[in-house]
């Protein structure tokens, strides 16, 4: 199995809730890709040809990997990782596009808080592929690579090109690409002609239209402790035709004398937070922006993070602190409360 590259928020575990009755029939489309699994249900009266259907989806997927996976030596990504030309266009596709203009995005909604090219001081930290997890890097060599961190370092251009203007700058969009798998799959569905379907991705999410019960599809979060059973749900929320995204940081992280060092790393300062956020879920209209907003909530901490998507239109979240006594506190935006089911 090939494994996509180490996703710097963890995908909290999701329980799909349905009641029962008889009415449209629901159909379950699973797979494979990006190292996780995926899957979709679709709901209609008869839906012929699910096979097709499958292969479609997976030639997408298989698309949208050959693009952005690091894995991949041969990837769009890995080449231009590999560039090394300052002020040279490197021409890329319309998925490789689509995902930097998102990018570019949410970095400026989140004032740098969400930074593509952070993963160098990921991997510094213990917290890729291959690192060594409870060390300390040296400041030194935190300040060494502080220079190729930042989105700003990369120009994109409509035209279909990307020019860096720091040789040693590198991309990981392992934070959104799977946001942007979801958000095709769906795209894929309603040429398809469907419109009543859920689609999800290691825990990333995009639900259309309705249930077989005609009602509203009900996500349920998982519980955001380290010793919590993956199917212990926390909240539940309803969604119908929205995105969805949870980060997380209460699996992922060691202590060194008593203190806490998170895999969500501040792109500004290069060292993780420390701002006690265990857990943030976004809804917005599409799950590649829902998947960054997620991710830029950690890093900016509860009150910078209600303030920004209370600000956004359309976007809705739930962000949950761990007291200093232990117990969870929940945060919610203005609309939030509105989904929540219990």
């Amino acid at each position: 199995m090939s494994k996509y590259l180490q996703i710097i928020t963890i995908a909290v575990a999701l329980t799909f809730l349905s009641s029962t009755g008889d009415a449209k029939q629901e159909y379950v489309i699973r797979g494979r890709t990006m190292g996780t699994t995926y899957m979709v249900k679709v709901v209609g009266d008869d839906v012929r040809e699910l096979e097709s259907v499958k292969e479609k989806i997976d030639s997408r997927l298989e698309e949208i990997n050959q693009s952005m996976s690091t894995y991949r030596r041969d990837s769009e990504i890995s080449r231009f990782n590999r560039f090394n030309k300052v002020g040279q266009k490197f021409k890329i596709s319309n998925d490789f596009l689509q995902v930097m203009k998102a990018g570019q995005e949410i970095h400026r909604l989140s004032d740098g808080a969400w930074d593509g090219t952070v993963n160098p001081l990921v991997d510094l930290w213990g917290f890729g592929s291959s690192g060594t997890r409870g060390k300390i890097p040296p400041k030194g060599e935190i300040g060494a690579l502080l220079p190729a961190i930042g989105f700003t370092n990369i120009d994109v251009l409509d035209s279909g090109f990307l020019v860096k203007n720091q040789a040693a700058v590198t991309v990981d969009l392992s934070s959104i690409a799977k946001g942007y798998g979801v958000d095709q799959v769906a795209a894929l569905l309603n040429n398809l002609g469907y419109r009543n379907y859920l689609v999800e991705i290691g825990g990333e999410i995009f639900a259309a239209g309705r249930t077989r019960e005609t009602t509203p599809w009900r996500i349920g979060i998982n519980r955001p402790r380290a010793d919590a059973a993956f199917d212990a749900i926390y909240a539940v929320v309803a969604l119908s035709n929205q995105g969805f995204a949870t980060s997380g940081d209460y699996r992922n992280f060691f202590e060194v004398n008593g203190i806490r060092y998170s895999h969500v790393i501040d792109p500004r300062t290069g060292f993780p937070v420390s701002n006690r956020v265990v857990s943030a879920s976004i809804v917005c209209s599409t799950c590649t922006m829902a998947d960054g907003i997620a991710t830029a909530v950690m890093v900016m901490g509860v009150n910078k993070g209600l303030e920004m998507i209370n600000r956004l239109d359309g976007v809705e979240g739930l962000i949950v602190v761990e007291q200093h006594n232990g117990r969870l506190a929940d945060y919610r935006s203005k609309g939030f409360k509105e989904m929540i089911q219990r």
